[in-house]
Order: structure tokens, then C-alpha cells, then sequence
């Protein structure tokens, strides 16, 4: 199975299975964090899931959310945990399909300092805003969609990931800047008492684990019971927790995630060719 030769991968060491052979999957995770923090994350996560699947996971962690759009979108990896809306992108490029999703909402929230003057959207006209990536789903489409949709006016600057986005509404290098809450809520408690959140967006089913159609069965649902038997425990919820699915239950792409192509956001997907 194919891995971009551009990307950040980890190798794990799983045991032969019963044919001598060994399983490999190849997983890449949407940047939304710096890579070797993600790297750390998921290395642990998969360690855990590696051992109760006999499987062997390559990461992949892209430096950019550009680049990740780029190795969906050719079918690459084996599994993605990616964005609603990039669900939607790689749903209809590939056919990837999700198999579960985390429970708690995924809402996009606007960032200001604590004590910035500002105190509403009409506020932001004419400021520097601050996105991860132009197709970021809750931290830059639906934010864009809103504030653009308010008649307001603002300067876009894009910094590849959430935390970059947080920091620099903190050091005061932009007004605003676009996130989501299951990112803040995991930021250092220092970092989030420097800002305060402007706007928060409804809810949407969270990032799903989404598997390519060429995967069998039996791997995807090895994959998913491992994740379910890890939330049963507290070390595991916790390993869950750092990689944004603490509380996961099964995810379907046509009640989940086939629903935002109606919001209208199309408009503000950037090509990523």
C-alpha cells in the first residue's frame, strides 16, 4: 500500500501473524498540531492498538494541511484522520469511508487576547485574521464562511496549524484567529488564559477515522474494536483523549459528514493542487 516519501513516519515492530507475514497500515493525521507533537501522540496510541491488533501502523504526519489534502485525495494512506469537510473531499476522490468519530461536538471558535477591545464579528473589520489552513473545516472554512457571509472585511494569514494560531493571537501579531474547541481545551492552561473566545460556531460530528475502500473488513473492524476497548480504561481514554477521540462511537459518512456539502462552503475551498 502506498506512503508519500515526503511525509514524517514512524515504524512500528508488531509480531509475525499466523502466515509469517506482517500487517501494515499506513495512517496520516491531519496537521492540525506541530508534527513531532502529533508524532508523540499517536506513537502512543498506536503502540497500545498495535498490540491488540498484531498490526504494524506507519504514521504519517504531513508538515502541512495542504500536503495531507494532497495524499488523500490520491488514495495514499490506508486510513486518515481528517476534518469533516475533508471527509467530504475524500469520500468523493476515493471513496474513503469513516468507521467512528468521537462523541463531543466539533465547534469553530474565533480567538481574541483577553483584554482586546474586541467584542463582536462587525468588530473584526479590517483587522489580520489568523486560520490554520484555507480548508481547516470548523477553524477556517465555516469562520470564513461567517465572517465574509457578516460583511466584514478582513486579511487572512495562514499558519499551518492550530496552535501556531492560538500563539499568535496571544503575542498580538494578529486581532483574532480561528480554532476549535477540542483543540483549545487541550492547549497549556497558561496559553488559554491569555485569550478568550469571541465566537463559537454549532456543533459538528468530529474528525473521523475514515478507512480507503481497499482496506478488508477485518482490518477495519480490528482497528475499531482496539479504540472502543481503549476507552473502557482510564490509561486508554487518556491516550484517546491526546489524540482528540476520548469518547469514540461508530461514524457514518452519509448522516455524519455528507450533510455539510449543504452549507455552502464549497466557495471557500482552496484547490490544494
Amino acid at each position: 500500500m502506498p506512503v508519500a516519501s515526503s511525509a514524517q513516519e514512524f515504524n512500528c515492530q508488531p509480531a509475525e501473524t499466523d502466515n509469517g507475514t506482517r500487517a501494515s497500515v499506513s495512517i496520516a493525521v491531519v496537521p492540525q498540531l506541530p508534527p513531532i507533537e502529533l508524532i508523540r501522540r499517536w506513537t502512543a496510541a498506536l503502540k497500545v492498538v498495535t498490540e491488540r491488533t498484531g498490526l504494524c501502523f506507519r504514521l504519517i504526519v504531513p508538515k502541512t494541511i495542504p500536503e495531507f489534502e494532497r495524499l488523500f485525495l490520491r488514495g495514499e494512506p490506508d486510513l486518515v484522520f481528517l476534518n469533516p469537510y475533508h471527509q467530504v473531499m475524500a469520500f468523493k476522490a476515493q471513496g474513503y469511508l469513516p468507521i467512528l468519530a468521537d462523541n463531543e461536538p466539533l465547534s469553530g471558535i474565533i480567538v481574541v487576547r483577553k483584554d482586546s477591545p474586541i467584542r463582536t464579528i462587525r468588530d473584526l473589520e479590517g483587522q489580520t485574521l489568523a486560520f490554520p489552513a484555507p480548508n481547516a473545516f470548523a477553524a477556517s472554512l465555516v469562520l470564513r464562511a461567517l465572517i465574509t457571509e457578516s460583511r466584514v472585511s478582513f486579511r487572512t494569514q495562514y499558519v499551518q496549524t492550530h496552535s501556531n494560531v492560538y500563539r499568535a493571537v496571544a503575542s498580538g501579531s494578529v486581532a483574532a484567529g480561528g480554532g476549535v474547541n477540542n483543540t483549545l481545551m487541550r492547549e497549556p492552561q497558561a496559553l488559554k488564559d491569555e485569550l478568550r473566545v469571541l465566537y463559537e460556531s454549532p456543533g459538528f460530528r468530529s474528525h473521523p477515522l475514515s478507512f480507503h475502500p481497499r482496506v478488508p473488513p477485518q482490518v477495519r473492524v480490528s482497528v475499531a474494536n482496539a479504540i472502543y476497548q481503549l476507552a473502557l480504561f482510564d490509561e486508554g481514554r487518556d491516550l484517546l483523549n491526546r489524540i482528540q477521540i476520548p469518547n469514540p462511537s461508530a461514524a457514518n459518512h452519509n448522516k455524519d459528514y455528507a450533510p455539510l456539502e449543504r452549507l455552502g462552503i464549497e466557495k471557500f475551498v482552496v484547490n490544494s493542487d
